[in-house]
């Protein structure tokens, strides 16, 4: 059997470029504060007081790496968990003052890196290329749930 040519296997393209994701992240970002637990911190400055379970469907993390996530964050003092006054059983999650400052200084270096990250396309191919990916990861959430009839396959 011939081996693959692993250039049109698109899973094995995008472990390529999250690992170029992760050396620029950790290169140009922080080592200290992850993709992830960045992806958390911005939807709460953009949302705050948003409960456990919609901040991982803002950013895309299944339940127990949000809660894993939020759990690092709130041992490092970066986001407060408040009772909801309305439902006991959950946590409303706002970004403390240190919060706010490293997500400041983390959005900062996000943009340059991703000005690396992406240098070798151009404005127009950078835009095509959001485009497209959006979609296939737009999709692919539609693979946690099979079943879903809403999931569009185009």
């Amino acid at each position: 059997m011939a081996a693959v040519d692993l250039t049109t296997h698109p899973g094995h393209l995008a472990r390529r470029l999250q690992q170029a994701h992760y050396l620029l992240w950790n290169t140009m970002v922080s080592e200290e504060t992850t993709s992830p637990q960045f992806a958390v911190l911005n939807a709460l400055v953009a949302e705050p007081g948003l409960d456990q379970r919609t901040v991982g469907e803002r950013v895309g993390l299944d339940r127990s790496t949000i809660a894993e996530v939020i759990s690092r964050l709130d041992r490092r003092g970066l986001l407060d968990k408040v009772r909801d006054p309305q439902d006991g059983r959950r946590f409303l999650l706002r970004p403390t003052d240190d919060g706010l400052r490293v997500h400041r200084k983390l959005s900062v270096r996000t943009a340059r890196m991703n000005q690396v990250f992406l240098a070798p396309l151009s404005a127009g191919e950078q835009a095509v290329f959001f485009d497209l990916i959006q979609r296939v990861a737009d999709a692919a959430e539609g693979l946690r749930n099979p079943a879903d009839p809403s999931v569009a396959t185009n």
